[in-house]
């Protein structure tokens, strides 16, 4: 699988491609045929008097402004569409579609365990843990929307919360996080911007009618005439429209089904559980209302659920999902055909697997005697393929967190609470300094919650900080603009205080620039500049030489530097000491590597791993530098399993001996 994540993010850059040429060939054919229409019409209209005049050839001037009107139409409203999704991203996608944001601490059980089993997924895929919307529907469906992990949704009706199992709904998160990681999600999305405009003819069409049903009757002949040239342009724009839906419906059959075999099979593979997604899908044949979304705007956005959402005809030539059962096949090839009768509280018969823990996240408990812990020599073999064993690893750390943590951690004014008590300094006086920096800047409520909460805070083991502020992620998203820029002021001035900046303090600043700071500050989109690592030496060396020196004596850090170097062949490293490098100087180098093309940025992330495991083990503060560094990359990497063993290379133990 090594590849499979930078081949998948390939197919999907060329699916773009190819949308943009069928987008071409669509406007072609409309205004094509929207010119056509019109010389037909304008010349049945001028028959008359060219008989008399003795023309032969109509008139041009009105099928060219027809013509002109279409291209305008449709580059129109496919750039609005594109706009306005791109201001909205994936909360504007879910808002119109009904979804309603859930609260981080819903007390609804049902709620309450997708809160929980989006949040495992996520932690154990390596991305932020994305905001959740509920929509109001019976039919059991799903879907994620966004342009990247960092303002990406999850949806979910109320009919897969309340009927699906939670192995199920496991299933169904997992192929929802599939879409997010391969890159599904952003194609989804921009395909919406392409089609309105294709489709904004026959939507035309419809308004004049209804517009025209509605308006009355009118006695004068002039308005008899009027309202006869107005039927006649929507019912022309009606039937110029079927072009485009019937192109449009083509492209979204054609762009989704694959991908979604692709997003059933990542989710077994996740879950290491193929009666999970199988039951989702079985439910839906069994269940009265399905699939189906009413929403209005559902239609628009029914290649991006997880199940057909709305009626694509009886042909199936423009369904954008695969049959119900092609797909339960794929995954349980003996399966008997039979679906499961639908009835309410499904949910809950198998959720309970361990009642014990359902104050904790409603979930079963990891057990580390079971799990056989991989060895993580290889990170470009993890890069968007997360396994069993680290959503394990996620529950695990999850339920080690104290819960007046975790519950902190959901709510907006207490999660900014939770990030300060996280950046407290152990020595008293550096503390002394960033309370009476928080004093001066924080909201005086988020002050007193990180009094309450600092002993709490004080018993997150190293390796749970790290998901801790990933949970605190979706509430940190409601705040204002006001409230971010204070968060952020407060933030600077408690890593300041101590006049350095520690290894947590850098990764958190960064997670915070990454996942935030968008959401508040308009920001420049980072774009490919290098397709190649020849011209990147001293970039490189600096990533490699800070990651060698964390944790190890100098003479060791050379030889983990000097690991990695087959790894890049084509580029010219150069070994730095500890006094050259700096967690400053890093993040200037990464700032230019994250422009590398992806594929390049794998090898990274490999060699970033040999020097880790040089000395065969993983540490706390290698994995949580690891997962700074892959998430700059916009490499989402599971996390590294910290204290595993791992097989230390030849060169680390001769230098470990001298």
């Amino acid at each position: 699988m090594a590849t499979d994540f930078f081949d998948r993010q390939s197919a999907a850059r060329q699916n773009t491609a190819w949308l943009v040429a069928m987008f071409v060939l669509a406007t072609v054919a409309i205004v094509g045929s929207t010119f056509l229409v019109a010389l037909f019409a304008t010349s049945q209209l001028a028959a008359p008097s060219q008989a008399l005049t003795g023309e032969q050839t109509p008139p041009l001037e009105i099928p060219l402004l027809a013509a002109g009107g279409a291209l305008a139409m449709v580059l129109g409203g496919t750039l609005f569409k594109i706009v306005e999704l791109r201001a909205g991203g994936g909360t504007g996608v879910a808002s119109r579609l009904g979804g309603k944001r859930l609260d981080g601490n819903s007390k609804q059980a049902t709620e309450r365990r997708l809160l929980n089993v989006v949040e495992e997924m996520a932690i154990a895929s390596g991305v932020p843990v994305p905001p959740v919307y509920l929509l109001e529907e019976s039919g059991i469906n799903a879907f994620a929307a966004g342009y990247s992990p960092s303002d990406a949704v999850i949806g979910v009706t109320r009919g897969a919360v309340e009927q699906l199992s939670r192995e199920e709904l496991q299933g169904v998160i997992a192929h929802e996080f599939s879409h997010i990681l391969n890159g599904d999600m952003r194609l989804s999305i921009r395909l919406i911007g392409i089609l309105h405009g294709i489709l904004l003819l026959g939507l035309t069409g419809q308004v004049l009618l209804r517009s025209m049903a509605f308006s009355g009757g009118g006695r004068s002949r002039e308005r008899g005439n009027g309202v006869l040239v107005i039927l006649a342009v929507g019912l022309a724009l009606i039937v110029l429209g079927f072009v485009g839906t019937f192109i449009g419906g083509l492209m979204k059959a054609a762009v989704s089904r694959q991908r979604e075999y692709l997003a059933d099979a990542s989710a077994v593979q996740f879950t290491r559980n193929p009666g999970g997604i199988a039951g989702a899908l079985k439910r839906i044949g069994g269940a009265m209302a399905g699939s189906r979304v009413k929403a209005p705007a559902a239609a628009e956005a029914s290649h991006m659920f997880f199940a057909q959402g709305v009626f694509e005809g009886f042909s199936g030539l423009m369904a954008t999902h695969p049959p119900l059962r092609k797909r339960i096949l794929a995954i349980e090839p003996d399966w008997d055909g039979t679906y499961p009768k639908s009835h309410a509280g499904a949910a809950t018969t198998s959720a309970g697997r361990v009642a014990g823990m359902a104050a904790l996240a409603g979930d079963e408990q990891f057990d580390s005697d079971v799990v056989d812990l991989q060895v993580v020599d290889d990170a470009v073999q993890q890069v968007g393929e997360p396994r069993e064993l680290h959503r394990q690893y996620a529950v695990e750390v999850i339920a080690e967190l104290p819960a007046a943590v975790r519950d902190a951690a959901h709510d907006p004014y207490e999660a900014r609470a939770v990030v300060y008590c996280l950046l407290l300094d152990s020595r008293a006086e550096v503390r002394k300094k960033q309370v009476e920096a928080l004093r001066q800047h924080a909201d005086p409520a988020v002050l007193q919650f990180a009094s309450k909460l600092q002993s709490e805070v004080a018993k997150v083991d190293e390796r749970g900080r790290l998901p801790l502020v990933d949970m605190c992620l979706p509430a940190l998203r409601h705040m204002s603009t006001a409230q971010f820029d204070n968060f952020s002021k407060c933030v600077h001035a408690m890593v300041a205080a101590d006049g350095s900046l520690g290894l947590f303090e850098w990764t958190l600043g960064r997670m915070i620039d990454r996942h935030l700071e968008p959401e508040y500050r308009r920001q420049r989109r980072v774009t490919t500049l290098y397709y190649s690592l020849q011209r990147l030496g001293d970039e490189c060396s600096m990533l490699l030489a800070t990651l060698a020196h964390l944790g190890h004596t100098d003479r060791q850090a050379e030889a983990a530097f000097r690991a990695a170097e087959p790894l890049l062949p084509n580029v010219k490293l150069t070994w730095l000491t500890r006094e050259q490098c700096s967690l400053a100087k890093l993040k200037e180098s990464l700032d230019t590597l994250s422009r590398v093309a992806e594929r390049h940025r794998g090898r990274l992330l490999d060699a970033c791993a040999e020097v880790i495991c040089a000395d065969g083990e993983v540490k706390v503060p290698e994995a949580e530098l690891l997962r700074g560094i892959a998430d700059l990359l916009d490499c989402p990497v599971p996390p590294l399993i910290a204290g595993q063993p791992v097989a230390p290379t030849p060169a680390f133990q001769g230098a470990s001996h001298e």
